[in-house]
């Protein structure tokens, strides 16, 4: 079976761009694109114990007449074949599609839920929360303008999700054939107790044969350090809920990564199954 990602596309320059981040995903790593193109500002994600409703703004419903066309052409010119168009065949109400949830990836921008214009580093929308914290794919999470990434960064706090997000990341590696960083902030924990992990969990020869280099802060503020990460990473890091309240977090990492990194984020949610 094909692995799938899906994009919500909105005809716009800036879903655009988006469009062009996540078809340079597929190409990267050998994933064929599912393209939603909306015909209502609502739809609903059925997942295992959740329902997200996604409420999207009027700019998703622009100009349909050109949609297909505009985002044929950007998948067509990231060199890869035609994309499958999602045609909803069950409706919640007449104007509210359920939408699959059976895909191995989901592109988001930053929200999917407010204008463009209130979409800055920092803000993740609710309902994007609300996905990654009930799906069992990766979501990657990508800014407003369109840049390759060259290598891949991997958030590892020793923590089972990051642990999933070592996974994925050596995965994506492996696939797109670009070198892998991992980044660890050290507390009260020496490096030997994060090696233990990696060997506990049977990856050191994960970690010898793609990791490129395991960087360890030791001193400074986590947010400071950030700094290190190269701009044209692709960062893969693991995400948690610790309740629902009026915006799920993420956890203190997740948090401060999102909010200071402009890197494309491929983000691990609790619910996570790797594929096989």
């Amino acid at each position: 079976m094909e692995t799938r990602l899906l994009h919500i596309f909105r005809n716009t320059p800036i879903g655009r761009e988006v469009l062009l981040q996540s078809m340079y995903f597929c190409k990267s790593i050998g994933v064929h694109p599912v393209i939603y193109i909306p015909e209502f500002i609502k739809f609903l994600m059925y997942f295992e114990k959740d329902v997200v409703q996604i409420d999207l703004d009027d700019s998703y419903l622009i100009a349909p007449e050109t949609a297909s066309a505009h985002a044929v052409e950007i998948v067509r010119s990231q060199g890869l074949p035609e994309p499958n168009f999602i045609e909803p065949k069950n409706f919640t109400a007449s104007t509210l599609p359920d939408i699959p949830v059976n895909f191995d990836f989901m592109c988001c921008p930053r929200t999917i839920s407010d204008l463009s214009s209130k979409i800055g580093l920092g803000y993740i929308g609710p309902r994007v929360r609300r996905i990654v914290h009930s799906a069992k794919f990766p979501v990657l999470i990508v800014g407003t303008i369109y840049k390759p990434w060259k290598s891949i960064g991997v958030m590892f706090g020793g923590s089972a999700n990051a642990i999933n997000a070592f996974r994925l990341g050596v995965r994506i590696s492996r696939l797109s054939g670009l070198p892998m960083n991992v980044y660890t902030q050290l507390g009260k924990h020496s490096p030997d107790y994060y090696k233990d992990i990696i060997q506990k969990n049977d990856l050191t020869w994960d970690m010898e044969q793609y990791v490129r280099n395991w960087e360890f802060f030791d001193s400074g503020e986590f947010s400071v350090n950030l700094y290190k990460v190269p701009h044209d990473a692709l960062v893969v890091i693991g995400a948690y809920g610790h309740g629902v309240i009026k915006e799920m977090l993420f956890g203190s990492t997740m948090e401060k990564v999102q909010s200071i990194l402009p890197n494309n984020l491929l983000i691990v949610g609790p619910k996570y199954q790797a594929a096989m």
